[in-house]
């Protein structure tokens, strides 16, 4: 049977099998993704400065030399920082160092994931220990690193009265203008009003290092003084 001139045969296609008499290699897996750090034989330049296991600088020394230190400690050399002249390797268990990255990263993103939108409901007519008491649940929501739906709810006739509701979160913003933002402003959304506020992070800081700072100037001066509260 004459076979078609316009047709080719094909080799069916091998499973890739390593060499015969090729090692596997024993080196620790090593970056091959972008970003990732350079480690051992991939380490192309020829002098470096090295940091030890133990966080001591060595200068600069070869990269053969601190490769060879490296493998005698059954360790990695690392290339920590690549655009430095020369660059500068630190020698470590690179495979603990990964698996340490990707837990705080696993860690980091757990805790971006609980971190949502908590929701306070106010009446207009809320009295002061309710008030109170949302209020400090409000707060806490915050200091969490949660924003906060703030919803005043209006019954009957209360509706045709918007104004007491915007009083409420007057009140509100007012209590926690240290730890809190708003990040949307109050509206009206159907029977009720409603308001997002956010944390306040860097004013929070703020605060706690200028309570921290007078406290230390304090102490010193007066460490036995007594404050009476008045009655």
């Amino acid at each position: 049977m004459k076979s078609d001139p316009g047709f080719q045969e094909f080799a069916p296609r091998l499973p890739w099998r390593r060499p015969q008499g090729a090692a596997k290699s024993k080196e620790r897996d090593i970056a091959t993704v972008p970003g990732d750090h350079r480690v051992n034989d991939r380490i192309r330049v020829d002098t470096i400065r090295l940091i030890d296991q133990d966080g001591n600088q060595r200068g600069v020394t070869s990269t053969r030399e601190a490769l060879a230190l490296a493998r005698s400690l059954d360790l990695d050399l690392v290339e920590i920082a690549p655009t430095a002249s020369p660059p500068v390797c630190r020698i470590m268990d690179y495979g603990k160092f990964k698996f340490d990255e990707a837990q705080k990263a696993k860690e980091s993103r757990r805790k971006s994931l609980n971190v949502g939108v908590k929701e306070m409901k106010y009446r207009p007519k809320i009295g002061p220990g309710d008030f109170d008491t949302k209020t400090r649940l409000v707060e806490k929501f915050l200091g969490e690193g949660h924003k906060v739906k703030i919803t005043i709810m209006f019954r009957g006739r209360e509706s045709a009265h918007p104004e007491l509701g915007k009083k409420i979160l007057d009140r509100i913003v007012e209590r926690l203008t240290d730890v809190a933002k708003v990040e949307a402003a109050a509206k009206i959304d159907g029977r009720n009003m409603i308001m997002v506020l956010g944390p306040e992070k860097k004013n929070r800081t703020k605060i706690a290092e200028d309570a921290k700072s007078v406290l230390q100037e304090v102490a010193p001066t007066a460490p036995t003084e007594t404050i009476q509260q008045e009655g």
